[in-house]
């Protein structure tokens, strides 16, 4: 705090009871005095001691806490899944739901881990979203109280003047105008609505250094065809996706700019109800790791002298997440035996034959990805007796593929299978594993890129060993078990940042650098 430093901005804030007011790590303003000072997790708990946010630094503004990724507990879950929105949907009950604990027990843990309820926890949520959409929009204010997840115009008012100390009206009319982030030409404007559809853009605070051009890459080689498009053009880096929202179909897309040495995150939303714009940010935030803390998970790795000069090439690198994990759990399935290219196009030409259509005002975008219910209607039951495969059938896999896909869908559909960013790792590991034709690698890979969990390792992974015999890690004239357990052996002096090591890894994989790496 008394160094300013910008890097911890968002992992906590401090309170002066001097004041009255509570801030980001970085603030501008004079030091106060230590015994003035009080540090809270959560800026809910500095609503709930009475503070108000800083007109200066405005520390709602800073990147989200990297705390709820890399602690795996209760409140962690429950944070996230809070900041997707799913307080706006059914309160508490719907988090105790999702949870699988008691409201009061989910009220007892919140409030001692975190200072603050559930309730508390998601009004400081909303009045974040809310100031974000004053500033960086124009969204009239008679609209931005749904789209961050108000239910009155009252509420609204109330809760910002309480935490910011002033009217919606003055937070907008103190906004400083800052330059549009570059996009595409054929991007740059809206096509006309469709289907009467909303659009709204908005920048996304990001904690640097930020591996933009590693993260787009990451999402552009495994684009689906129709759902997702990519373009990763020198001055400009762009991902889009179709999504399923709660009321009714949606799409993102995000441009990444160079603004000098730091990159700058453009959103744009696209959505049928504002209500669904905090899921939107939420997705958007998940998928290019945007609350990461990459100056603790580079300064841990660096001290492997393997992983050092990768850190100094790559630094900000960040775990590419997901925004529907029910579609990505079908597609990790599709893509456990083969190439990452096979898979996306097996995936592209399913996405096309099983697919929703989507009229979007985004180019490149045209197909919603099938639910479970629709791949259980596309994807016929291969022969019991083995027969040959029907050429023609919309996914071409092996018929042991076929029904483990077929089972994961009904287990979907019947509710069985419950997935979503709040769950537990352990459980996810479980339920997945009990289906047949899933095994750990699959499990893994999910926790990683569904849950952002940071310390996972996809033991049986080709393309880490590939990644470590490039930098010399491996002895090459062992067995490929072998490999596999020495390396899954190393990784672990890199917990717990090993999700991160392994993107290091595929890295070094796809382009080994230079030099007798130890």
């Amino acid at each position: 705090m008394q160094s300013r430093d910008a890097r911890f901005d968002g992992q906590f804030i401090f309170a002066v009871s001097s004041t009255g007011i509570y801030c980001r790590p970085s603030c501008p303003a004079r030091a106060p005095k230590p015994q003035n000072v009080t540090f809270y997790t959560t800026s809910a708990a500095a609503h709930q001691a009475g503070y108000r946010a800083c007109r200066r630094c405005l520390p709602d503004a800073a990147p989200g806490s990297p705390e709820w990724n890399i602690r795996q507990d209760l409140s962690s879950r429950a944070m996230r899944l809070i900041r997707e929105g799913i307080m706006n949907e059914g309160g508490v009950a719907e988090l105790s739901r999702r949870l699988g604990y008691s409201t009061r027990h989910i009220q007892r843990t919140l409030h001692a881990q975190l200072g603050a309820g559930p309730l508390a926890l998601a009004r400081a949520h909303r009045a974040q979203t809310a100031r974000t959409l004053l500033v960086a929009t124009d969204l009239p204010i008679s609209e931005a109280v749904f789209a961050a997840g108000f239910t009155s115009s009252r509420q609204f008012n109330e809760t910002l003047r309480e935490i910011f100390g002033t009217s919606p009206s003055d937070i907008r009319a103190r906004r400083r105008p800052s330059p549009r982030a570059a996009v595409p030409p054929e991007a740059a404007e809206p096509a006309p609505q469709a289907h009467h559809r909303l659009t709204l853009d908005l920048d996304l605070p990001v904690r640097e250094p930020f591996d933009a051009p590693g993260v787009f890459r990451f999402l552009a080689q495994r684009a689906v065809a129709g759902v997702e498009a990519a373009q990763l053009a020198e001055n400009c880096l762009l991902y889009a996706r179709t999504l399923r929202l709660r009321r009714g179909a949606g799409a993102l897309q995000l441009t990444a700019t160079p603004q000098g040495p730091r990159w700058r995150v453009h959103l744009r939303c696209e959505v049928a109800s504002l209500a669904d714009v905090p899921a939107v940010v939420s997705a958007a935030r998940h998928l290019l790791d945007l609350d990461a803390d990459p100056v603790a998970a580079g300064a841990a790795l660096a001290h492997d002298p393997a992983l050092a000069p990768l850190v100094r090439r790559t630094p900000g690198i960040r775990l590419p997440g997901i925004a529907d994990v029910q579609e990505y759990l079908f597609r990790a399935i599709v893509g456990q035996q083969i190439s990452v290219a096979a898979a996306r196009t097996h995936l592209s030409r399913f996405a096309a034959a099983a697919g929703t259509g989507y009229k979007s005002t985004i180019e490149g975008l045209s197909t919603l990805f099938p639910t479970a219910g629709e791949i259980l209607a596309a994807v016929p039951d291969p022969s019991p007796d083995g027969g040959p495969l029907d050429p023609e059938r919309p996914l071409r896999l092996p018929a042991r593929s076929i029904r483990t896909i077929r089972h994961t869908a009904a287990a979907w559909e019947s509710g069985q299978l419950q997935i979503d960013r709040g769950t537990d790792p352990a459980a996810l590991h479980q339920q997945l594993t009990a289906i047949a034709g899933i095994g750990e690698w699959t499990s893994s890979y999910l926790a990683l890129r569904a849950l952002g969990h940071p310390d996972v390792w996809m033991r049986g992974d080709v393309a880490l060993v590939a990644g470590a015999e490039n930098l010399k890690l491996l002895d090459p004239e062992i067995s490929p078990s072998a490999a596999h357990r020495a390396l899954a052996h190393r990784a672990q002096r890199w917990s717990p940042w090993r999700s991160y090591a392994a993107m290091h890894l595929w890295n070094a994989a796809a382009t080994p650098p230079k030099g007798p790496y130890r």
